[in-house]
């Protein structure tokens, strides 16, 4: 089935208020097990969605913070960090209507082709729970290392013959 042909540009301060849809979208089945109203659930997703938005950009000045566009209409996110033997995926998301479709998959694709080529691993922290960890593990992601409710995994790319190794 061919994908749906989509695209990723940087978010910008217009973008705060779908970045908060789009995160929001990521906690409903957590809330859901809350007796708050709908205030209350409003107040707690802005609170957190700021404070992480806070953290990414002050820790992670150099990463690729991109929306995902599906014909000029975001429908996700993905962050992105890049070191010398790493790429860290901080945050990969998308709207429940564009789940199940293959675009995370697509994207993983890429990033793997891309950790391959530079000759760096792929990482990431998943929640133990996640639905998506199926998908990472079908895309090779193995866990490294994890704290908490949280696990690191990684896809190791083969280290250069010609160069040090990354490990």
């Amino acid at each position: 089935m061919p994908q749906p042909p989509f695209r990723l540009r940087p978010i910008d301060s217009e973008d705060r208020a779908v970045l908060l849809r789009i995160y929001a979208s990521t906690r409903v089945e957590e809330l859901a097990l809350t007796a708050w109203d709908e205030a209350q659930k409003q107040a707690f997703l802005t609170q957190q969605f700021e404070a992480q938005h806070h953290h990414y950009q002050t820790h992670y000045p150099e990463a690729q913070l991109d929306l995902i566009l599906l014909d000029d209409q975001p429908i996700g996110r993905l962050y992105v960090a890049r070191w010398r033997r790493e790429i860290r995926i901080m945050d990969i998301a998308l709207l429940p209507d564009y789940r199940n479709q293959g675009i995370g998959g697509e994207l993983l694709r890429d990033l793997l082709a891309e950790a391959a080529a530079t000759n760096r691993r792929l990482t990431i922290h998943v929640e133990r729970h996640n639905p998506a960890l199926r998908l990472y593990r079908r895309m090779g992601f193995e866990p490294v290392g994890g704290t908490g409710i949280y696990l690191l995994l990684a896809v190791e790319s083969p280290p250069d013959r010609e160069t040090e190794p990354l490990r």
